[in-house]
């Protein structure tokens, strides 16, 4: 591949990706000059989007590559909750303007590719006074320890309490694809604290002496000093959907494509609920420092199975979750229902974030959008499979067996040919049938009128029979020339463009 095929291509040296061929004689010396120019180009990409954003307010401070080909991370600054929620917004919709300036696309869908790690969003998450004062940063004297621990042990509770409601926060077709598929949290919510701070809460929970606190006395809260809590230990597990990193949280089950607003507007008035409850405590309590000692042995005591600093990646964990009665809700219209249960609705009221009205009109739209986007993915797959992919393989299989025709009549070994035209050809004929299968799910789930017993078919019927579709051509991809298959590859996709 020689430096002429770039000057034809500069949109290739945006991809940061490009793959090689082969090289000129002058090899390594060629290599370190492209990648060199793919690099200025990244960071001239870069440049242009951070101008757009810093333009509207909106300060971002970390672009590098992330695992997948093409996959880039921006983070922008911390900042207040709607100010954040809004910069979100205007960071997703700037994105996709810079891309299409470039001739490119910027892909928000969290799992657009199979077998190639999806994207999604750590929401960095904190509470603190309007002086400013962090609530969760451990401190290094025992009343801003006490505080800390306290309101840590307030969010545990949160999220034990109110998962199914966090992961409802996170819930739509595209991030089901991502949620488990082992480089995604796991559809499971749990807490990630680090070894050290586990074991401070564990062994207030048991009435126990921490290491670290001196004399090997029993920790008291608002008497003892904890030992410190170094940020690198605290940030070790990139598996865990909510783990604390050394002065506030990241809740990492947010899909890509979606704004923050809904899962910061749950997670805080699910806290906001616990911390309620813990004042009508504290204001009745004569000695403050056994108060706290009290409700904060007795939350994490109840709601500690939740904390969990292992691998969530693993089938260890998902057994150990259900041992544990954590929830492990997969898809998206089986999370949904929290929405307009009893209690849930009472929790919004109660905080006056929304009516019971606004909430089920909420569950209502979001069993629509989830139908409706799987109803359009379920069309275009079988436009794709019959008008593209059908007609090309099949076409492809007959000039196969042309050839092997002609080889045979020649004398020559057909066998190769022959074998390949007939596993196309019946790869095709199941394609086929499983496409006239997909269209007749699909048709049923369309007729259904009630929102979730129709989301329901959708996920059920029409999602899996889908896969059976993808699997054919999937298949067929890989048994026909590269020119003969309608769209682009893999391959032309993630390094190519």
């Amino acid at each position: 591949m020689d430096k002429k095929y770039f000057d034809e291509r500069p949109d290739l040296l945006l991809t940061g990706r490009t793959v090689f061929g082969s090289m000129p004689a002058k090899g390594q010396e060629m290599e370190d000059h492209y990648f060199g120019a793919i690099k200025e180009r990244v960071a001239a990409f870069m440049r242009e989007l951070n101008t757009e954003l810093w333009k509207m307010g909106v300060s971002a401070k970390t672009q590098h590559n992330e695992v997948a080909p093409n996959q880039f991370e921006l983070a922008p600054i911390f900042t207040t909750t709607n100010v954040a929620v809004d910069a979100n917004q205007l960071v997703m919709e700037t994105i996709n303007k810079v891309a299409r300036r470039h001739g490119m696309e910027a892909l928000l869908h969290e799992k657009p590719f199979a077998g190639v790690n999806g994207s999604g969003k750590h929401n960095n998450w904190s509470m603190a006074t309007d002086d400013g004062i962090n609530l969760l940063d451990p401190g290094e004297n025992p009343e801003s320890n006490a505080r800390f621990l306290l309101f840590t042990a307030a969010i545990i509770e949160a999220v034990d309490r109110y998962a199914l409601l966090l992961r409802t926060s996170t819930a739509t077709a595209g991030n089901d694809h991502r949620l488990g598929a082992n480089e995604a949290p796991p559809a499971i919510v749990s807490v990630f604290l680090g070894g050290q701070l586990m074991e401070i809460f564990d062994h207030i929970a048991e009435g126990k002496a921490s290491n670290g606190v001196a004399g090997g006395e029993k920790i008291k809260l608002g008497v003892t000093s904890l030992p410190s809590l170094p940020k690198d230990v605290s940030d070790r597990n990139r598996t865990s959907p909510f783990a604390f990193t050394g002065n506030k949280f990241e809740f990492r089950m947010v899909g890509s494509s979606q704004s923050i607003a809904t899962p910061n507007t749950y997670l805080n008035t699910a806290v906001a609920q616990v911390l309620s409850e813990f004042a009508d405590k504290l204001e009745k309590a004569t000695d403050k420092n056994a108060a706290i000692q009290a409700i904060v042995k007795e939350s994490y005591g109840k709601h500690r199975r939740v904390v969990f600093n292992g691998n969530n990646y693993s089938d260890e964990w998902v057994r150990e979750a259900e041992r544990r009665g954590l929830p492990n809700v997969r898809a998206t219209v089986d999370a949904l229902p929290v929405l307009i249960q009893k209690e849930t609705i009472s929790l919004f009221e109660t905080h006056k974030v929304l009516s019971r009205e606004e909430q089920e009109s909420r569950y209502h739209i979001y069993l629509e959008r989830y139908s409706k986007q799987i109803n359009i993915e379920a069309g275009v797959m079988i436009d794709m499979a019959r008008r593209s992919i059908f007609p090309a393989v099949s076409s492809y299989a007959s000039s196969l067996a042309r050839d092997a025709s002609a080889l045979a009549a020649l004398g020559a070994i057909s066998v190769p040919q022959e074998k390949r035209a007939k596993k196309i050809a019946e790869l095709a004929n199941e394609l086929y049938d499983e496409t006239d299968k997909l269209e007749k799910v699909l048709g049923d789930a369309q007729a259904i009128e009630d929102a979730f017993t129709q989301a329901k078919s959708y996920r059920e019927k029409v999602v899996p029979q889908m896969a059976n579709v993808r699997n054919r051509g999937d298949a067929l991809e890989k048994l026909v020339a590269k020119d003969v298959w309608p769209f682009p590859s893999y391959e032309e996709l993630l390094f190519k463009l």
